[in-house]
């Protein structure tokens, strides 16, 4: 008899003790400071990847961050859609970064008012949007806490200057008379070359 009552007290004794003993873990746990995190989810406290918050990523020359909601059509969509968000964005930055490259090439070499300058650096604008960023590419991509995909599109420094050319190319092809008041002597080309490189 007695070794039934240790027995039995033994086992309410074990499972109380293990009890307050997951209490106070708990009360210690949320008592404690929660963690700072540099980037985070939008909206939330969750931590992020870096490139959530524009941080530069290595290999990349310029990038964009694309996001969709959740979506019952699936996975592959809301990453379509996503990837379709950031080519927009990254057009709009690369129309200012071009932008800033062919008024610095143009006012460096000395050529024309600063109106005509203005107007060949809208006439490059014009012809980047983000179906011309063919050779952009995901590289990365995580869904949030709240379903939504993120995804970072961008170009090589390679193709990020390829872009540049071609687009300078294309507009001054299509605006000669534009163009050629800054550089008669040099072709097309090489002038394009030469901003790229800015």
């Amino acid at each position: 008899m007695k070794k039934t009552i240790v027995t039995l007290s033994t086992a309410l004794i074990v499972p109380l003790m293990l009890a307050s003993c997951g209490s106070n873990e708990m009360k210690q746990a949320s008592s404690a400071p929660q963690q700072i995190h540099d980037c985070v989810f939008p909206n939330t406290n969750v931590g992020a990847p870096g490139w959530i918050c524009d941080e530069p990523v290595p290999g990349v020359a310029v990038s964009a961050v694309g996001i969709a909601e959740p979506s019952k059509a699936g996975m592959s969509f809301q990453k379509d859609m996503a990837a379709a968000s950031a080519r927009g964005q990254l057009a709009e930055q690369m129309k200012v970064q071009v932008g800033k490259m062919v008024k610095k090439y143009l006012a460096t070499t000395g050529v024309g008012k600063s109106e005509t300058v203005d107007a060949a650096a809208s006439s490059t604008l014009k012809t980047i949007t983000s179906e011309k960023l063919v050779a952009s590419r995901i590289y990365k991509s995580r869904t949030g806490p709240n379903g939504r995909l993120f995804v970072l599109v961008g170009l090589d420094p390679d193709n990020k200057a390829r872009a540049v050319q071609e687009a300078v190319s294309t507009s001054m092809k299509n605006d000669r008379a534009l163009w050629q008041q800054f550089k008669a002597k040099q072709s097309f080309d090489e002038m394009a070359a030469e901003i790229s490189q800015q």
